[in-house]
């Protein structure tokens, strides 16, 4: 009576093993890969192992986060003449196969999960299938299309009298996942310190906390070296700066007494262009980020790099911004360097001016290349523009009409950008216009037509009778 209890046991346990042999032996798994690049070929590989007769295969590729799956490739065994790989289902033995896919060309359309479907016949009768899946997730990466620098709030003035914020933009676009973007000078890792928002437009110089650093490591212009120290000198002594005249007196100030003896260095070392906020300390860098997805699955990333602006040693200083990414070998890049506009070249067409011409008078280039973007102004020398304004904002001035009384005028352009600013003149000389008879013209510089022409001889004739 106690070994009916296993017996039972026993006769489940064979009954279950008989009905696993009649329903058939499958798993299924994919083989795993790691990112792949945009461009590349790719072969998804589902392995599957069974001891049944093979009914389909079917590859899904999903999307829409999993509610939608298209099929991408389908074996169906009942359509397939080729049947050398199959065995007997009475046979029982483990048969290992494998189902391929490749996509030659990648986009990054095809990121995303994609699955393999199995089925074989139920080894109790035909009219089963047994199921089983694998699963895997492409992940396409996409190298950075495009990289820009450009310099924010431009064209922007240069201001002599207080410090300003300068800030350079990254724009790196069309990179899977977002690349990593930061700034070099002059070839050095620039340290900047994090920033979550954006410093505000117009703010005062920015403040770090961290101790002083010293710009001994830079290579630097000795001119530059010695202006930047006689400032700061100067500050350290409580005098004031060599832009101002100190007043003359016979009694020495004891302070300067107490101090030990230095080089004394003239006060025309020090350009009066720069004001008493430049000093010689390392700039102080800060960096924010900001991402912006795209449609297609790529992100733009803007890095903003700002810092209190030093005129005297940032002219000519040469900025890059790289950027790491897995799918590229090598860093990306590009530069910029900072340069004050110099020697602005002036055309003026037509270049011989004739009385009611329309002169145009255009900053045709610079001597040497200019970072950021200029800010142009134009004024009249002595006098107000031809249409009464006092100066003119953009690159070309344009003089409608030409009067004579603007022969031998002078004509100033100032360009300037944060790092500086230069004039250049230029003369105006009309020619009489054989077209327009001498002294026809009005204060516009048109002629005065033959309605004026008649009224001066009735006038005349008037006079000459009243005589006689």
């Amino acid at each position: 009576m106690r070994a009916a209890p296993s017996l039972r046991g026993g006769i489940c346990l064979l009954l279950a093993a008989i009905l696993d042999l009649a329903r058939g032996y499958l798993t299924v798994n994919i083989e795993p890969l790691p990112p792949v690049v945009a461009g590349d070929a790719v072969t998804l590989k589902c392995n599957f192992k069974t001891d049944g007769r093979m009914r389909e295969i079917v590859w899904y590729r999903v999307t829409d986060g999993g509610t939608i799956k298209q099929k991408i490739f389908t074996f169906d065994a009942m359509f397939s003449t080729n049947y050398s790989h199959m065995e007997s289902y009475r046979k029982r033995e483990d048969l290992v196969y494998q189902s391929t896919v490749r996509l030659p060309e990648v986009r990054i359309s095809d990121n995303g999960p994609y699955e393999c479907h199995v089925g074989i016949y139920d080894r109790a009768t035909r009219e089963k299938v047994v199921l089983a899946s694998g699963n895997i997730f492409l992940n396409v990466m996409a190298p950075p299309t495009s990289i820009e620098v450009v310099a924010a709030d431009t064209p922007a003035p240069f201001s002599r009298y207080q410090a300003q914020n300068f800030t350079l933009v990254c724009i790196v676009s069309g990179g899977k996942p977002a690349p990593t973007v930061y700034f070099k000078r002059d070839g050095e890792l620039i340290d900047a310190v994090p920033l979550s928002e954006p410093p505000a437009a117009g703010s005062g110089p920015l403040q770090d906390s961290r101790p002083f650093r010293g710009l001994l490591h830079r290579d630097l212009d000795e001119t530059k070296m010695q202006k930047s120290l006689s400032l700061l000198d100067a500050e350290n002594r409580g005098g004031r700066p060599s832009t101002e005249r100190p007043s003359r007196s016979l009694t020495p100030d004891p302070s300067l007494l107490l101090q030990p003896t230095t080089e004394n260095i003239p006060e025309t070392v020090v350009s009066r262009e720069f004001p008493r906020w430049v000093h010689s300390a390392e700039p102080v860098y800060f960096l924010h980020h900001s991402r912006a997805p795209g449609s297609d699955g790529t992100v733009e990333v803007r890095a903003l790099l700002t810092w209190t602006l030093n005129p005297q040693i940032d002219n000519e200083a040469l900025f890059s911004c790289e950027v790491k990414h897995p799918a590229l070998s090598m860093p990306m890049q590009a530069e910029v360097t900072l340069v004050a506009p110099k020697g602005p070249k002036i055309v003026m067409t037509p270049s011989r001016a004739r009385v009611g011409d329309t002169v145009r008078i255009l900053v045709h280039g610079f001597q040497n290349e200019v970072f950021p973007e200029p800010l142009f102004t134009w004024t009249r020398v002595g006098s107000r523009l031809l249409d009464g304004s006092a100066e003119f904002a953009g690159k070309e001035l344009v003089l409608e009409r030409v009067p004579a009384e603007l022969n031998g005028s002078m004509y100033r352009c100032t360009a300037q950008n944060p790092l500086g600013s230069t004039d250049t003149h230029t003369r105006l000389i009309v020619f009489e216009n054989p077209n327009i008879p001498r002294g026809t013209e009005d204060s516009n510089g048109s002629a005065s037509g033959p309605a004026g022409v008649r009224l001066t001889l009735v006038l005349a004739l008037t006079v000459a009778l009243e005589l006689t």
